[in-house]
């Protein structure tokens, strides 16, 4: 996962920002509602994706166990006509590597692997995931959008996490009481144009239960 490093402005209260994916796991110190790994793509990547047909982006829902991503995601890319090369197995070799680190940091043998291609405003209210924790990775468009509400209403600022860089969220299921009122939405984007790319990973400790 070699990236270009990013200046990360500003984060919530409650936020925390790291140099390593590793370091992810400061997630379960008090207090701690979300980590982000501060990172950004390499330019020629990013110019290869942002110019990709929309069509030929990857679309997938899976549950399957961390080692059997990157196979996955070569079959699903093949699917969808992504073109071979170099910054498709970047792209591949990326999400194989981020699934393994949020497997080590929560413990679950499988996980629910998500790709969509969003174009319209979808989950543009604030809200917390009813999982334990996600991870969210936007490789194209605008990044997910947090702030912290103390009465459930929209936070008064909001704040964007960059293109590239995986952000790690704790949701309602997560043991920790009274919760920190860190919601994120995904970015109102309709009318725009713009065709975003975005990794979900939740973790199954039970597939069965899933399915």
């Amino acid at each position: 996962m070699t990236m270009a490093r990013d200046v990360l402005q500003s984060a919530a209260i409650g936020v925390g920002v790291t140099q390593t994916p590793e370091n992810l796991s400061i997630l379960a110190k008090p207090g701690c509602a979300a980590a982000i790994w501060q990172r950004r793509a390499l330019p020629a990547f990013q110019t290869w994706i942002d110019g990709l047909n929309p069509v030929h982006l990857p679309s997938a829902r899976l549950i399957l166990k961390p080692e059997d991503v990157k196979t996955a995601l070569t079959d699903i890319c093949d699917t969808t006509g992504m073109p071979d090369g170099p910054h498709r197995q970047h792209l591949i070799d990326d999400i194989g590597a981020l699934a393994d680190v949020f497997c080590d940091i929560m413990g679950p043998p499988f996980l629910r692997l998500r790709l969509d291609r969003v174009t319209t405003n979808a989950c543009r209210r604030f809200h917390i995931d009813a999982v334990t924790a996600r991870l969210v990775c936007t490789y194209r468009g605008t990044g997910t959008q947090y702030g912290i509400s103390t009465d459930g209403a929209e936070p008064r600022r909001v704040f964007t996490v960059p293109t590239g860089a995986p952000v790690l969220l704790r949701g309602t299921l997560w043991p920790e009481q009274p919760r920190s009122g860190l919601l994120h939405r995904s970015p109102p984007i309709e009318g725009t144009g713009e065709t975003r790319l975005v990794l979900v990973l939740d973790p199954i400790f039970d597939p069965e239960e899933e399915t």
